[in-house]
């Protein structure tokens, strides 16, 4: 698989992590315990956005030049969210989420990992375009 092609199927992935998993988890944004236990970054506002940056990548993929500032954009994003979650879990108990809801336990359990996989994956695209300016 050549670069540009790994590159565009790892956005076209965190397309379908950033859409198809907030409108899976979220019930398309009926599940009420996903906002209750964060209403600020995980509201239906928030989920949303997280819809809306999901086309960024989806736009993203198609761009045939350099993305490295793109790229470099969204690893921060990313880091935002990873270091939201890591707060989120230090002090949330998953247990009492898995408890309330199936869908928002597992949505509480994976997305700061998922967030931290695709941060790796753009600063990569990042790093690999780091000759090109």
């Amino acid at each position: 698989m050549t670069k540009n092609k790994l590159i565009k199927f790892g956005l076209i992935m965190a397309v379908g992590m950033n859409i198809g998993g907030v409108l899976l988890f979220s019930r398309f944004f009926t599940n009420p315990v996903i906002n209750e236990l964060d209403p600020v970054v995980m509201s239906n506002f928030g989920l949303l956005m997280i819809v809306i940056r999901g086309l960024a990548y989806l736009a993203s993929a198609f761009i045939t030049s350099n993305i490295k500032w793109l790229a470099g954009a969204f690893v921060i994003e990313k880091l935002v969210y990873v270091v939201t979650w890591l707060l989120w879990l230090a002090n949330n108990n998953l247990s009492n989420v898995y408890d309330k809801d199936l869908f928002a336990g597992i949505f509480y359990s994976i997305y700061g990992i998922n967030d931290f996989v695709f941060m790796m994956f753009f600063a990569w695209v990042f790093l690999l375009n780091n000759k090109n300016g």
